[in-house]
């Protein structure tokens, strides 16, 4: 399982200007829409929103991983975004999100994937220094070879 697999370039934001979450999922869907991910950006926003009300998505480390399971959702994918100034997503450590991944996967998706999806991401995130290269990086091309060693 790579999480490449689940993203493509143009699904990568180096430079989120949002200043709250609200904006971040408006820039985020619109990217995914855009590229035909979604076939209904407002119940997945929805379903963003319905899963940040149960608890912050907001993971500390300056981190969020917002993510909904719905049919809203063509196939599992996953949209990427760095916001340099960070934003204010409720983390459990209080810091501002600056490395922002946003999962979407179809309520019908093979057993609990995004679980799989979000297990994967999480072992890779809490190093350092994966981090800190991600939020190094001024090219879409360097933030791809970072991803690119997420697999299991």
């Amino acid at each position: 399982m790579k999480l490449m697999n689940y993203m493509e370039e143009a699904l990568i934001e180096l430079d989120l200007a949002a200043t709250s979450r609200e904006e971040a999922f408006d820039v985020l869907t619109r990217k995914l829409d855009e590229v035909g991910y979604l076939n209904d950006r407002a119940a997945y926003v929805t379903a963003l929103e319905a899963r940040e009300a149960l608890s912050s998505t907001g993971i500390g480390f300056e981190v969020a991983i917002p993510h909904g399971k719905t049919n809203a959702v063509n196939r599992p994918v996953i949209a990427f975004a760095k916001a340099p100034a960070g934003i204010e997503w409720d983390s459990l450590d209080g810091e501002p999100a600056k490395l922002i991944f946003m999962i979407g996967v179809p309520e019908a998706a093979e057993g609990d994937e995004h679980l799989r999806i979000l297990a994967l991401l999480s072992r890779r995130l809490i190093d350092d220094e994966f981090r800190n290269q991600l939020k190094a990086a001024t090219t879409v091309e360097e933030v791809v070879a970072q991803l690119e060693t997420v697999y299991a």
